[in-house]
């Protein structure tokens, strides 16, 4: 369970260090851009921008779509004020919210996330909401991180638990899903919603990464606020991070640097009229390691 207050306060205090640490997450901001027809940039139509952060997407969004109105809606009012320093369009409004708990008015003809879902408590519940919250034809578009993410960073601390004897069930961060097990959420979330018919494709795609230090690895993820805000407790013994760290040297060091691992998944699900096939599943997959 994430505990929400943790993670605001850790964005705030780290949304000025984020975008020069968070490389692979403007990448996937790209990818989410790509995902969408050209023939769709010019309309006037409604976006609603969920986890805005420092405004890169926002950003990109509004060079794509030069006559849509925006929403952007984050938790931390620091990344929101980092936002509208970038972003000062009137078509483009933000909101200082969680969007779990954010009661939405409005439809949207896209709704779009970059590396947000991840920090959700109840992802089948908000999943079904924003997808109501779609006009006809509209599009749910969210990228997130897979179960594969900093894959030797998890390695090594199981390995370092049983070294020393630690029998806890405790974890570096939070677990995330596979693109199987997210797809079966989805598929969950919105079978049931029969009035509303859909059309889902998803990809995902193996990002690598390489840092002079365990060290250096651990700082970056701290400058974009994304360390452990989960309820329950981790090891924190400075012996078990010694242990960690030996591991992580021996055994993921080559001569680019210590190798980190970002499992990027990619969602797509599209409204369809009532004379469409429902549901409809595509699939690509793309491993770049």
């Amino acid at each position: 369970m994430i505990n929400k207050q943790l993670l605001k306060k850790r964005f705030n205090n780290h949304a000025k260090t984020y975008d020069a640490y968070a490389d692979v997450q403007k990448n996937m901001a790209n990818q989410l851009i790509d995902q969408l027809s050209t023939n769709f940039f010019n309309q006037e139509i409604t976006i609603l921008e969920i986890g805005c952060g420092t405004g890169y997407l926002t950003q990109l969004l509004c060079e794509k779509f030069p006559k849509a109105a925006i929403t952007a809606v984050d938790l931390s009012s620091g990344m929101i004020d980092l936002a509208k320093k970038k972003v000062t369009e009137d078509r483009v409004s933000f909101i200082c919210e969680d969007i779990e708990e954010l009661r939405i008015e409005k439809h949207y003809d896209l709704i779009i996330s970059n590396a947000t879902f991840q920090w959700f408590n109840s992802l089948h519940t908000t999943i079904k909401k924003l997808y109501k919250q779609l006009k006809p034809t509209g599009r749910l578009l969210f990228s997130t991180f897979g179960n594969r993410t900093f894959q030797e960073l998890h390695s090594c601390y199981s390995h370092a638990k049983q070294k020393l004897g630690l029998f806890s069930n405790s974890s570096p961060g939070q677990s995330f899903f596979s693109l199987d097990e997210l797809s079966q959420i989805c598929e969950q979330a919105l079978v049931p919603l029969r009035e509303h018919p859909f059309k889902l494709s998803k990809m995902e795609k193996l990002e690598i990464q390489y840092f002079p230090t365990v060290q250096g690895f651990f700082k970056s993820i701290k400058k974009i606020g994304a360390s452990n805000s989960n309820e329950e407790s981790y090891c924190q013994r400075p012996s078990f991070f010694r242990e960690l760290i030996n591991l992580y040297e021996n055994d993921y060091r080559n001569e680019n640097g210590i190798k980190v691992t970002y499992h990027c998944l990619i969602f797509n699900v599209t409204k369809t009229n009532h004379s469409q096939s429902c549901p409809d599943y595509s699939l690509e997959v793309m491993d770049c390691s």
